[in-house]
């Protein structure tokens, strides 16, 4: 089944993979990538409800005209679909990990601890300007829209910045060890935020084992 949840001009489309009782899940997909039509294999042990949310400009959500794309936008649609779903675990692939991780700092205690696995959009920009992008716009209007593809691909990630938001979500959050990094991959920013107490580094299986008891 599939909502759709306004957000200021935009339609996203929130998912139910699989509705039950028990601890909620909140799936967000990878840079250019849309939600999966049903539950991901490493996702079937989860003992509750499975929801998945297509970012602004992807999959089945609104693709906006002329860009303007940033992570803090999409904290925003990730809030508007926590919001709907209410407190839940969020997974996140790729850019949606960094997505979780903002929105785990923002809402710590809606936030029922965040796993951050590797996929499209995890390093990003990385932690200094570089070099000015030439955007194309082929299949513009279309999913996934080529202004995300671009901006978010190269959006600046600093180390503190996003040290800050772990910070606040392991020292604000009512859970042990609310932030688990499930991949392999290490940009600088994902660096910083193991340096952070409260963070560990653990296979997805045993972080939903952790975070499924969290409610």
């Amino acid at each position: 089944m599939t909502v759709f949840l306004q957000h200021n001009r935009v339609k996203l489309a929130l998912h139910t993979l699989r509705d039950g009782t028990g601890p909620r899940l909140l799936l967000l997909h990878a840079l250019g990538d849309r939600s999966p039509e049903r539950v991901p294999a490493e996702l079937e042990g989860w003992p509750g409800s499975i929801y998945a949310l297509d970012f602004t400009g992807h999959g089945s959500s609104t693709v906006p005209a002329g860009g303007g794309y940033t992570a803090e936008a999409l904290m925003g649609d990730a809030d508007v679909g926590l919001a709907a779903t209410g407190p839940a675990t969020v997974v996140g692939r790729g850019l949606g990990g960094y997505i979780g991780l903002l929105l785990a700092g923002a809402r710590p205690g809606e936030v029922r601890g965040v796993a951050i696995l590797d996929g499209p959009g995890l390093a990003g920009g990385g932690d200094r300007p570089g070099p000015a992008v030439v955007r194309g716009v082929p299949g513009a209007l279309s999913a996934p829209d080529p202004f995300a593809l671009v901006e978010l691909g190269s959006d600046l990630r600093p180390r503190e910045y996003v040290r800050r938001f772990a910070v606040l979500a392991t020292e604000h959050s009512p859970y042990a060890n609310p932030v688990a990094v499930c991949g392999r991959q290490r940009p600088a920013w994902l660096e910083a935020v193991l340096e952070v107490p409260g963070v560990v580094e653990e296979p997805l299986e045993a972080a939903l084992r952790r975070f499924a008891v969290f409610g």
